[in-house]
């Protein structure tokens, strides 16, 4: 599944914020690393990430973060979780955990140039 994603970036409070387009709010926020926060809807479907710090979590510097050219990929099954993020086709970060949130089974693609 591939969805438009708005992204932001605050570099006073070094905040990143990625929403997929056309989704308000959420019903939960899972920490899936640390200092990346995974928000999901009621269907369990991603909402939004959000990285306070990102920065330092993400160790890049603040101007490439100021990019538009972001893509998160977040593949899930039964036991596991995986978070890709590219920055100017770039992998800046990428991480694995267990899917104890209940997500579905799912292949999901938020890129801010769709």
């Amino acid at each position: 599944m591939e969805k438009r994603m708005i992204s932001s970036y605050d570099e006073i409070n070094d905040t990143f914020v990625g929403k997929v387009d056309g989704e308000n709010g959420y019903a939960a926020d899972y920490g899936i690393s640390e200092g990346i926060f995974l928000r999901i809807n009621n269907s369990n479907l991603p909402t939004s990430v959000f990285i306070p710090n990102a920065s330092k979590v993400l160790n890049i510097s603040k101007s490439i973060l100021e990019s538009s050219d972001v893509k998160i990929g977040i593949k899930c099954d039964d036991f596991s979780l995986s978070f890709r993020m590219c920055i100017d086709d770039l992998l800046v970060f990428s991480t694995k955990c267990k899917n104890s949130f209940g997500i579905p089974n799912l292949n999901f693609l938020i890129d801010c140039n769709m």
